[in-house]
């Protein structure tokens, strides 16, 4: 009786120490913390973590430095979780330590990377080309006759930043020979600031300037904002993807044409969902159904997920995206 007894208890100690083992751990390290666009992803990132029963946190560095997305994976190695999620901001200046990562068995996925060799899976919620050229289209509609226009980008060792900015020009370069584009991109479109302060410095020295094509969160808000303290609103035109809570205001003062984005809370849901799905040992399959993303048809050779899953931004839809807390 005794012997039963203290099996008993073992057991029960057994099964009381595997309810209380550690939930998978996922790290996601985004490009830049504090802008609206990251705060959305970091939302969703914790919700869907919620929902699946999994630990998960979002790193964002205080400069889009990669030197600080590479110290955020470091630490993240060190912490021993079991999956990496990043938003690069220079593909190749993060391969080495991601490729520690995989080394250490972490499982690595990538947003806006998919050039990124050392991953598990990359996902994309926009083909790059699909992307860029909606833009292109966007601010061609708007400008009547002949102008220029500028070309903002997070920064130059964005990857998919100067993918879109490659799809929108080469689509212009076709279709609007007569507009002219004002030296080359500008990397400053993940600072209002930076941004701002260049719009309105193109525009002193470009009188017949008549747009801006702005890849990255912060770059339409700053280029709006210059617009309005010039009056330029209807004459000078912003196309890109921002935050609809950041920049509603100025697309109602006419000084923000719209754009096209895609949900970045839904992009933190995806990162913890094909985290979960991978530690627990789940293959990535053609015509599947990913929570987020919808039936998908992965590049086994590249380890891209391409989807299409694009919001368009304009009077008529930014308010309601706005009090989605995007």
């Amino acid at each position: 009786m005794k012997k039963l007894l203290a099996f008993a208890g073992v057991l029960a100690l057994s099964v009381g120490l595997a309810s209380v083992a550690p939930a998978q751990q996922i790290g996601v390290v985004v490009k830049i913390g504090g802008i609206p666009w990251f705060n959305a992803m970091e939302d969703g990132i914790k919700r869907q973590a919620d929902a699946l029963g999994v630990s998960a946190e979002m790193i964002g560095p205080t400069s889009a430095d990669p030197s600080l997305q590479v110290q955020a994976i470091e630490d993240l190695i060190a912490k021993g979780v079991d999956v990496i999620g990043v938003v690069p901001n220079d593909e190749n200046a993060i391969e080495p330590v991601l490729k520690k990562a995989m080394d250490a068995g972490i499982l690595v996925i990538a947003h806006e990377g998919p050039g990124i060799k050392n991953k598990d899976w990359d996902f994309e919620l926009a083909s790059a080309k699909g992307f860029g050229e909606a833009h292109a289209k966007l601010l061609s509609s708007l400008i009547d006759g002949a102008g220029k226009y500028a070309v903002y980008v997070g920064s130059l060792t964005v990857p998919l930043h100067n993918a879109w900015a490659d799809a929108a020009i080469a689509w212009l370069k076709v279709n609007r020979p007569d507009l002219e584009m004002v030296g080359d991109r500008y990397g400053v479109a993940e600072n209002v600031d930076e941004s701002r302060k260049t719009a309105l410095d193109l525009m002193a020295a470009n009188p017949d300037l008549k747009g801006f094509l702005a890849f990255g969160s912060q770059g339409p808000i700053g280029a709006g904002r210059a617009i309005a303290e010039r009056h330029m609103g209807g004459k000078v035109f912003v196309v890109g993807p921002f935050s609809p809570g950041q920049g509603a205001s100025l697309v109602h003062e006419g000084v923000l044409a719209g754009g096209y984005m895609w949900n970045p809370a839904q992009a933190g849901e995806v990162f913890v969902t094909i985290g979960k799905m991978l530690v627990d040992g789940q293959e990535i399959t053609d015509g599947m159904d990913i929570p987020g993303l919808g039936v998908v048809h992965p590049d086994t050779a590249t380890k891209n997920i391409i989807t299409d899953n694009l919001l368009e931004l304009n009077a008529e839809t930014v308010d309601g995206l706005a009090a989605m807390g995007l």
